[in-house]
């Protein structure tokens, strides 16, 4: 149940956009600073970090994507695979 719930909540996050989520950083950061020991407080930590790993995320996608697309520029256009017609025959 606990890990449905995380899946739930990372495929919610993930429809999120990025600049809003960044845009909330300041607020929760500000929040975080100001220490007292209140659910609201605890709210805030999370939801800092939250976006944090989204932003890590994102950006480690992206990496990884670009070093991919050079992998296969790389390559050819065959993209390392050798191109062959496909085996067909006339049907009457």
């Amino acid at each position: 149940m606990v890990e449905e719930t995380l899946r739930k909540m990372a495929r919610r996050l993930l429809a999120l956009d990025e600049d809003t989520l960044i845009s909330l950083i300041p607020k929760y950061r500000k929040r975080m600073d100001r220490f007292d020991p209140s659910p609201e407080w605890e709210e805030a930590v999370i939801i800092y970090f939250i976006i944090n790993g989204c932003r890590i995320k994102n950006a480690q996608f992206n990496s990884k994507i670009k070093d991919y697309m050079e992998d296969l520029a790389s390559k050819g256009p065959a993209g390392g695979f050798a191109v062959s017609r496909p085996d067909l025959r006339l049907v009457k």
